[in-house]
């Protein structure tokens, strides 16, 4: 620190003084001048200085308990229980998923039927090390047991499926569209 704001006798007692007031470290830095609020706070842990007197004007008015306000909105979740409505309330990863009307039945189409052709025994399924680039790539069965096999068909050329997997996981965009026009109204 230099000469102007050495920490003398005098300054370091009035530190203690204003310190055991009250005051905050910007108001004895002011007190004191020539030094920072920092070089105060420095000094203080230095000095080792911790309890503070309380503020007088603020021992003396003790602080009423304001009464809390009503809300002003209705809340964003309804406290109903899932007796009440179950399909009203949505909660975790889905709060924000969009709501959509379920679709009649009577308007479902109905999915392709595999033909004849499509129709792969066991036996003619292929494992991922029997998998060449020419077979379909279509997963069979649950990747987590030892049955689970690839389709193994004749893939389209340039597609990783066979022309009956190509049709399911292949959609034209024009029937996307109107799938997505559905979920809208």
């Amino acid at each position: 620190m230099n000469e102007a704001g050495a920490w003398t006798e005098e300054r370091v007692e009035l530190l203690k003084k204003l310190w055991s007031d009250g005051l905050s470290a910007s108001q004895i830095a002011a007190e004191l001048g020539s030094v920072t609020r920092n070089a105060v706070i420095g000094k203080v842990h230095r000095l080792g200085l911790s309890g503070r007197a309380k503020n007088p004007a603020a021992a003396s008015t003790p602080r009423a308990a304001a009464p809390r306000k009503a809300p002003t909105r209705s809340p964003s979740h309804p406290m109903g229980g899932p007796s009440s409505n179950p399909g009203a309330m949505t909660r975790g990863a889905n709060a924000l998923a969009p709501q959509y009307a379920p679709e009649p039945e009577a308007q479902a189409e109905p999915e392709p039927a595999p033909s004849e052709d499509v129709v792969i025994p066991f036996s003619e399924r292929v494992t991922i090390m029997d998998l060449r680039e020419y077979m379909c790539r279509w997963p069979m069965g649950d990747p987590t047991t030892a049955e689970f096999r690839f389709c193994g068909s004749r893939s389209q050329t340039g597609l990783p499926y066979c022309s009956y997997h190509s049709r399911i996981a292949y959609q034209p965009a024009a029937d996307r569209r109107r799938d997505r026009s559905k979920v809208r109204a």
